[in-house]
């Protein structure tokens, strides 16, 4: 392993995740926003937000190339520049929504890898105790671009000749990248790079008989701590008799706001907890939160209390999950990014999944219908998660403080 005095700061190694934030501000809200100006109809502007985002829980796929022949420096490089090449050319030209839409999806696949390059990268480098840290930081990483991106590539497209604005929001892509020179770039395992991809195949599946990603993967694909409501908020302002001001207010600076704040919880709460039956926890409390706001009057304040509240929950989590995620990693592991990549896939599904049935509730009872939706599977599951996993580790023959709730960490 390197050794830590050769290593930046650990904040510095987080925020190299900006660029995905970056990407992530663009394609939610200022695509949209860019689209509308145009006279596109919503609801085709929702079905093509919702196609950028999809690579986000199937780009696993093709991570297994991230951790050979190439040091993941270079894929994240290459992923990287192909990220901003992509919103660069979406803000000069965003007239055609299909070509909008390939270029996108292109451009967010890439941002995808270029995360599982640098998170494999990172993970792999620091020291059991600093995965919280790293874990905090690339969180703060992500809801600070994704903010930052918003505001200026907002202003940009709004002020600047279409040439010019995209240059410069091309070029905030590629600035995450300078963090880059700060840290060691070890190579790619050269064994999994000479030999044949059948046995590099066989490495990969193996990832999935490993008991710790097993959990790790239980914990992100159900919907323990997904927090949906966050993508279900924004389309309900007038149930709270809020206005367009007011939900773009706790939308855009109150969600980034509170998503920081959300974010740098996690590592005081690591001290004290260990990390697993800390997710677990934010997912009760966060959906106890949720059902709190049932008994509130549907009020602009009210609103607000929500969005902030649910933002907050789920940068909490996103912290944690990133925290789990480096933890399992462990350092010197040569399938690091496709690892990194699969967890952050895993971790990304229940929140579209979670979005619909949100969705189907409000259908069913209005607002009172979501938050009763989103709340009560997210507790019943946790509650099944911390009753099942030691459960399941004590009946192999291995029982894990980190599982066993209110033990001690690893």
């Amino acid at each position: 392993m390197i050794p830590p005095r050769r290593l930046p700061p650990v904040w510095l190694m987080g925020l190299t995740n900006s660029l995905f934030g970056l990407m992530g501000g663009f394609a939610v809200v200022t695509l949209p926003e860019m689209l509308a100006a145009q006279g596109i109809p919503g609801g085709h502007i929702a079905a093509v937000t919702a196609a950028i985002l999809s690579p986000g829980f199937w780009v696993f796929a093709l991570a297994p190339m991230l951790d050979v022949r190439l040091s993941r420096r270079s894929y994240a490089l290459l992923f990287g520049f192909l990220a901003a090449a992509a919103v660069g050319f979406t803000v000069f030209d965003h007239r055609r929504p299909l070509l909008v839409e390939a270029v996108m999806i292109a451009g967010y696949v890439a941002a995808n890898l270029y995360q599982g390059a640098v998170g494999g990268w990172m993970g792999s480098l620091i020291d059991k105790e600093q995965d919280s840290r790293l874990g905090v930081w690339f969180a703060v990483a992500n809801t600070g671009a994704s903010g930052l991106m918003i505001l200026f590539a907002g202003a940009a497209v709004r002020r600047i000749p279409p040439a010019l604005a995209g240059v410069l929001v091309g070029g905030v892509m590629l600035a995450p990248m300078l963090f880059f020179l700060a840290v060691p770039a070890p190579g790619p395992d050269r064994r999994l790079a000479r030999e044949s991809f059948g046995r590099f195949s066989a490495e990969v599946a193996s990832l999935l008989k490993q008991r710790e990603v097993l959990i790790a993967l239980a914990l992100f694909l159900l919907p323990s701590a997904s927090f949906s409501l966050t993508n279900v908020l924004g389309g309900v302002g007038t149930d709270f008799s809020a206005s367009q001001r007011t939900v773009s207010l706790f939308a855009g600076v109150g969600a980034v706001l509170a998503g920081l704040a959300g974010s740098f919880l996690l590592q005081p709460l690591a001290k004290r907890f260990p990390l697993r039956p800390l997710y677990l926890g934010i997912g009760v409390t966060g959906g106890l939160f949720t059902l709190t706001q049932l008994v509130l009057p549907r009020a602009p304040w009210s609103f607000g209390v929500a969005m902030t509240g649910e933002n907050l929950f789920q940068a909490l989590a996103f912290a944690a999950s990133n925290a789990i995620s480096f933890e399992v990693i462990g350092p010197e592991n040569p399938l690091a990014a496709t690892l990194f990549t699969l967890l952050m896939a895993a971790s990304n599904l229940p929140i579209v999944y979670m979005a619909y049935i949100d969705g189907r509730g409000y259908d069913l009872d209005g607002v009172t219908g979501s938050f009763l939706a989103d709340a009560g599977i997210s507790i019943a599951v946790c509650l099944f998660l911390s009753w099942a996993l030691p459960r399941w580790r004590r009946g192999s023959g291995i029982l894990s403080r980190d599982v066993a709730l209110g033990k001690g960490a690893d």
